[in-house]
């Protein structure tokens, strides 16, 4: 019977379906991350049944102790998880038997699995959120340093990856701030609508036990116990929502590496990336790699890939609680590790590049890149119309790409060619510098405008 069972289900196990049973059914191997909060919690439960007459308080005493000896276990690496109790909560009931006997089986009155791994996804996800936001704003003061140091250092700005107009270093830095400020900000929302505690909610219709549903909310940091039982047990929009708002945060985070990438190179020579965060060829000694934001711009495919997942597992799903839901935690888990190793990697990249101020400042003056000045010098002191005077500006353009020159470069006659109306003044627009002085509209690139950014961001994140 063993023979055949190892040739049906294949070697990796040791027995037949017992043995793969185990193996599917356990979740000890990834859900042991969740054991702080989940001792948390059963503290706060114990403490609730004492405090409502449901166990003696001499019970909840024992149970507080000897959950607070199982978590020094676990965080000392002396705790033996064991598969065939599946879980965390399991693994963690059955120490506190062996620790103080009786007393232990009285902890899951009132509640069950149900409600219990609901409480501790969430709050290892609240705690997830509260991270990524510190990670955020880490990576935001870095790109403050850079933004400020360079206010006014000319670069191009571009559409399609062509250049388009005179931009300043300090402004594209800032970009991805407020980039990062959508970001920490959906992850606050985010926290905000799971702050909710299904702690009560025990299998899918509450309980009969005069439980206190405030008071272990309260004492677990939540706003209030959620207010249908049915949902508490059900609901994994939270770790949705958190998933989410990874994905679009590791979506800015590859648009800023993908740049990294392109700026490093021979070919843009716009930055130079630190030793630290670069890696060499085995073959080409010339080679400075930007592998460090390779990998940043490839995280998003794991963390998205994570988000897909977890609603392809939620969405055919009826209330309550279906052991698939057991599928959404290895997806989080990782979606988070990637998204902080991935924030964090970038706060060192930015930290550690060099802006190549020389060559920044050459290409922000390629391309024709102040034929828009052109045209709005045209509309306010020739008082064309401004299809009119895009028209013109099109004509010289064309005529200093024959000539193999920029626009400054042309004579003021061969600007009088396009149009009579053109003085000696429009010399004054044509220049990179100052392009980006004269955008001082909100939110443009004039150096103070960028300063005054730099300003409230500085106070936001104090």
């Amino acid at each position: 019977m063993t023979d055949n069972a190892n040739s049906m289900w294949g070697g990796r196990f040791a027995a037949g379906p017992d043995a793969i049973m185990e193996a599917i059914n356990a979740s000890i191997g990834f859900d042991r991350r969740l054991a702080a909060q989940d001792i948390e919690g059963s503290r706060a439960h114990a403490a609730m049944l004492a405090s409502t007459g449901i166990i003696e308080p001499s019970d909840a005493e024992a149970i507080r102790e000897g959950l607070l000896t199982v978590l020094s276990e676990i965080e000392t690496g002396t705790f033996q998880f064991s598969t065939a109790l599946e879980d965390i909560h399991m693994n963690v009931e059955a120490r506190l038997k062996d620790l103080i006997g009786e007393p232990a089986g009285r902890l899951h009155t009132g509640r069950s699995r149900n409600d219990q791994v609901a409480l501790d996804f969430r709050m290892w996800v609240r705690d997830q959120c509260d991270a990524a936001i510190v990670g955020i704003e880490a990576l935001q003061k870095a790109l403050l340093v850079q933004a400020e140091a360079g206010a006014d250092w000319v670069m191009p700005g571009f559409t399609h990856l062509q250049t388009a107009q005179p931009v300043t270093w300090g402004h594209h830095m800032m970009a991805y701030v407020e980039m990062l400020g959508r970001d920490a900000s959906r992850f606050a929302d985010a926290r905000a609508r799971m702050n909710e505690s299904p702690l009560g909610a025990a299998a899918l219709a509450g309980t009969s036990f005069p439980i206190d549903r405030e008071m272990t909310a309260t004492a677990l940091g939540f706003d209030r116990p959620a207010a249908n039982s049915l949902d508490a047990v059900a609901d994994r929009d939270f770790a949705l929502e958190f998933l989410s708002a990874s994905t679009i945060c590791a979506m800015h985070l590859s648009r800023f590496a993908e740049e990294l990438v392109i700026w490093s190179s021979a070919q843009f020579r716009f930055v130079t990336m630190s030793d630290r965060f670069s890696t060499g060829s085995s073959i080409m000694p010339q080679k400075k790699n930007p592998d460090a934001a390779e990998l940043v711009r490839a995280k998003i495919g794991r963390i998205m890939g994570a988000t897909v997942g977890l609603f392809t597992v939620m969405k055919g799903l009826p209330l309550t609680y279906s052991k698939d839901m057991q599928e959404d935690k290895e997806q989080v888990f990782d979606a988070a590790d990637s998204l902080m190793l991935a924030l964090a990697a970038m706060e060192g990249m930015v930290g550690d590049i060099t802006a190549n101020v020389d060559p920044l400042r050459a290409a922000a003056a390629s391309g024709f890149s102040t034929a828009t000045d052109l045209a709005d010098w045209l509309v306010r002191e020739a008082g064309l119309p401004f299809r009119d005077a895009h028209h013109v500006t099109g004509r010289l353009v064309a005529l200093a790409e024959a000539e193999g020159c920029d626009l400054p470069d042309l004579t003021l006659d061969q600007m009088k060619s396009a149009h009579g109306a053109i003085t000696s003044s429009v010399f004054d627009v044509l220049g990179v510098d100052n392009s980006v002085a004269s955008r001082t509209s909100y939110g443009g690139t004039a150096p103070d405008q960028v300063r005054a950014q730099i300003k409230r961001w500085k106070e936001r994140l104090a």
